[in-house]
């Protein structure tokens, strides 16, 4: 009998041990993030969010088509929750691929603009960035580059300096080009553009204004955070854009070319619950600011202050082309641009 009661206990003990151990594992709650970008501030909204909610952050980091790749191996055993990512192109894949799902998020509907979000609810803006022209204010007048379509005129021949075509900050472009104006007017754009460079595409877009301090040209494209962030590093970053401006096209017309960094929640988050609070968290006012201030991207939320570099551009009209057409019109962007000669 005392044998039994022994073992009745050892049974009690263990059952409650297991029960203890999983109410602990329950209570471990986490989100993983899957993320192409590589920036130090992201980390810290992260390490925010946990302070605030308890909710651990798992990050793995790599380029997005191994992200893409990653994903559609583990299938449903994928222990992903949210990716992050830059470029309406790259969601759309995403998308596409059907590694997404929609988030069902009140916050979400009421922060972000309905043209930063996908239409079906799959991803969202975090953060925008435009592309904008890039010029030597020695030598350009702002007024002549007034619009994108001013790099394709005849009189800027070997001025212009560009990435390659096959980046999606240009791929990008040339997509909203074809669903603001048609592929046609897109095809003519790029064809005038590559007549125009000073030299082959090469580097990032830092490089392109590196050559222009250089005087190997006179006019860039380039995202606006490249310029703002050499404008507020070092003295010699300073040294570089003493005398470039920037200018954000198309003002009196459909507005500059604005692009993304965005998020979206994965097709088989295991955390949803958490992943949602998560999601939630990167547009509310504590982590846009830090984020702006990190990135030099503006804010997503019209109620919060851009970093005072980025006030300092002034106000400007942005694009407001839902974003999912650039995404679709990605693959014809792609050939026009392999039409054009832009390598």
């Amino acid at each position: 009998m005392a044998k039994m009661i022994k073992r009745a206990n050892i049974v009690a003990l263990t059952a409650t041990a297991l029960w203890l151990a999983g109410t602990a594992l329950a209570s471990a709650a986490e989100v993983n993030v899957y993320s192409s970008r590589h920036y130090p501030t992201d980390q810290a909204m992260y390490d925010k969010f946990t302070a605030e909610t308890g909710i651990k952050v798992n990050v793995v980091q790599g380029d997005i088509n191994g992200l893409v790749q990653r994903l559609q191996r583990e299938g449903a055993n994928s222990p992903a929750d949210v990716i992050i990512t830059v470029d309406a192109a790259n969601l759309y894949i995403l998308k596409n691929a059907k590694l997404l799902q929609p988030l069902k998020s009140a916050t979400v509907d009421e922060v972000v603009p309905a043209n930063l979000r996908d239409p079906d609810g799959n991803w969202f803006a975090i953060a925008l960035r435009s592309r904008v022209i890039a010029y030597n204010t020695d030598k350009v007048k702002p007024a002549d580059i007034a619009t994108y379509e001013t790099l394709a005129d005849p009189k800027f021949k070997g001025k212009v300096l560009t990435r390659s075509s096959n980046h999606t900050y240009n791929l990008s472009l040339i997509a909203s080009i074809i669903a603001n104006d048609g592929a046609d007017k897109a095809q003519d754009w790029a064809k005038g553009l590559v007549a125009n460079l000073a030299r082959a595409p090469q580097g990032g877009d830092t490089d392109q204004l590196k050559a222009i301090a250089a005087g190997e040209a006179d006019i860039a494209l380039t995202n606006h955070y490249y310029y703002a962030r050499l404008k507020g590093g070092s003295d010699a970053d300073k040294k570089i854009v003493e005398k470039i401006g920037i200018v954000f096209p198309n003002q009196d017309g459909r507005g500059a070319h604005i692009n993304i960094s965005g998020v979206g929640l994965t097709k088989h988050a295991p955390n949803k619950a958490d992943a949602t609070k998560f999601l939630e968290f990167l547009i509310s006012k504590d982590a846009q600011k830090v984020m702006s201030a990190g990135t030099m991207e503006f804010p997503v939320r019209a109620d919060v202050d851009a970093d005072p570099i980025l006030a300092s551009f002034g106000k400007f009209k942005a694009d407001t082309l839902n974003l999912a057409k650039i995404g679709e019109a990605t693959p014809d962007a792609l050939k026009i641009a392999d039409r054009a000669g832009w390598r």
